[in-house]
């Protein structure tokens, strides 16, 4: 093999590869190096924030081992095979431990006195799509299903009455093809059945492809959802877009409240000609896709707030499923806690078995603001810090205690319970200053005993500064709403909400 100009320079200058090292470590760029038989010697920090790994656990390991990628679906093994450079390989990728990440890829192979030793990766995250996984950081291949996604009707766990309808109505919604809307608070569970109605329909051996509307800027997020051509804008290249990616099965698209106006309208224009045409082409393709959206407002809400377009909600919700919040199907914390406990326990190799009444009592006096999310990550806490006995108790959830207490508007300092006082619980442990007297009611504000959570006292207080404005302006809408900096349609529809009569106010 020929002696390269980079060889001859390196001996010139007497440079190894390590020396390079410490600067690897200030890269932006992720960028990880491998010796000849795949296994992974160097692993900077910013290739540790993309793929959501400890260093530890990644060195001395093979690339396979680490990434959920054959030999051939590797580019580092590719580049080892043929010993020649790959430049700009777009690649989404998995680790084993279920992070999803969108990168371009760059690898050259590294030779020493004209030997293969191994090759260096650099990796840019484009961060524009987000496939939702769970929450949880450790392996779950075998319950990927063969889609690629991870859940079904099965996984769905509650029985309230209003949230078995939603359920009932999404397996309806699945046999057909017309678009599906899902309104949630975040964590109720979107992505969860999104991806249930597709494994439940006839495209269940197509392609599911989730993408948050939120996370993307909107000129990436253009390129992203109708595809490029080459010369479309500098660096442009031939690339398809999501709704041909997805032509045949199904695109979630996450948080569309969030889509700037002027890409809604294009979306529209899409869905009711099912055609799409990529950036800086002329040509138009045909799709067949199923469309599954969310919005984390009520419609009307979004709509008055000038975030949806009435147009396009009309076009996409023709099947809406609103998914209740947790406070609102109280019923289902126990089952939804011992759900998770044995999915955790079970995950985390810990003989967990049991939730104390204690702490199911605690449970059900919360509001839970980050919904079943929230719950999931609480019980998966507390497993991780019982280590003497197989049961949850509140001395295991005093990191969210901390968070509760805060949101109650209490004093973070936690006193410790005293055997047989008034403080021996709930208050014991934090909830409450044990000893001390209740805080003082504040003049037009509930008091902290009152019993009402947060989300509770914001409505209150909502409530009140509309009845307010239409006082003061002898119920007059238009003014009323200018006076508290909102549009009239949305003024009207807060008095809707509160069964606020502006009759009662006039002058």
């Amino acid at each position: 093999m020929k002696t390269s100009p980079r060889h001859v320079i390196a001996r010139t200058l007497d440079i190894g590869y390590e020396e390079f090292l410490p600067f690897f470590d200030g890269f932006s760029e992720g960028l990880l190096i491998v010796d000849r038989t795949g296994t992974i010697i160097y692993y900077n920090p910013t290739m540790a924030a993309i793929d959501e790994l400890d260093p530890a656990e990644v060195l001395g390991k093979k690339v396979v081992d680490v990434y959920d990628l054959s030999e051939d679906g590797s580019v580092i093994m590719q580049c080892l095979q043929n010993q020649q450079p790959i430049v700009d390989r777009s690649l989404l990728y998995r680790t084993r431990r279920g992070k999803v990440a969108n990168t371009i890829h760059t690898v050259f192979p590294l030779f020493k006195r004209d030997r293969l030793e191994g090759a260096i990766c650099l990796v840019r995250e484009y961060n524009v799509l987000e496939e939702t996984i769970s929450s949880i950081s450790i392996p779950r291949p075998k319950q990927v299903l063969p889609n690629e996604t991870r859940f079904d009707f099965d996984a769905i766990v509650g029985s309230n009455v209003d949230f078995l309808r939603a359920v009932n109505t999404a397996k309806m919604a699945a046999i057909t093809p017309s678009p599906v809307m899902l309104h949630g608070e975040t964590g109720t569970g979107k992505e969860l059945f999104a991806q249930a109605i597709h494994n439940h329909s006839g495209r269940k051996s197509g392609r599911y492809t989730a993408v948050n509307c939120a996370a993307i800027p909107e000129n990436l997020l253009e390129g992203l959802l109708f595809g490029t051509t080459s010369g479309a804008f500098t660096g442009a290249r031939n690339k398809l877009g999501l709704f041909e990616r997805a032509s045949g099965g199904t695109l979630f698209l996450d948080e569309l409240n969030s889509m700037a106006p002027g890409l809604q309208a294009k979306i529209l224009r899409v869905i009711q000609e099912r055609k799409v045409r990529r950036l800086g082409s002329l040509k138009e393709s045909e799709i067949d896709v199923k469309i599954i959206s969310s919005v984390n407002k009520e419609p009307h809400v979004a709509i008055a707030e000038n975030n949806l377009r009435p147009d396009l909600f009309y076009r996409l919700g023709v099947v809406y499923i609103p998914i209740p919040p947790l406070r609102d199907r109280k019923e289902d914390i126990v089952l939804l806690a011992r759900h998770f406990l044995s999915k955790h326990s079970l995950a985390l190799n810990r003989k967990v078995s049991d939730i104390s009444g204690d702490v199911l009592a605690l449970f059900n006096d919360y509001d839970w603001p980050g919904n079943v999310r929230e719950l999931e990550h609480v019980i998966e806490g507390a497993i991780n810090l019982v280590v003497s006995s197989r049961t949850i108790e509140r001395r295991h959830l005093q990191s969210h205690l901390t968070t509760w207490r805060r949101l109650r508007g209490e004093p973070d300092a936690i006193q410790p319970p005293v055997a047989g006082s008034p403080s021996d619980g709930y208050a014991g442990y934090g909830l409450a200053r044990a000893g001390s007297p209740a805080p003082p009611p504040v003049a037009g504000r509930h008091p902290l005993d009152s019993g009402k959570g947060l989300l509770d006292r914001q409505a209150d207080h909502e409530r009140s500064v509309v009845v307010a404005a239409l006082a003061a302006h002898g119920g007059n809408i238009t003014r009323a709403a200018a006076s508290i900096g909102i549009s009239r349609q949305l003024f009207n529809y807060k008095m809707k909400k509160y069964r606020i009569d502006r009759r009662d106010y006039l002058t």
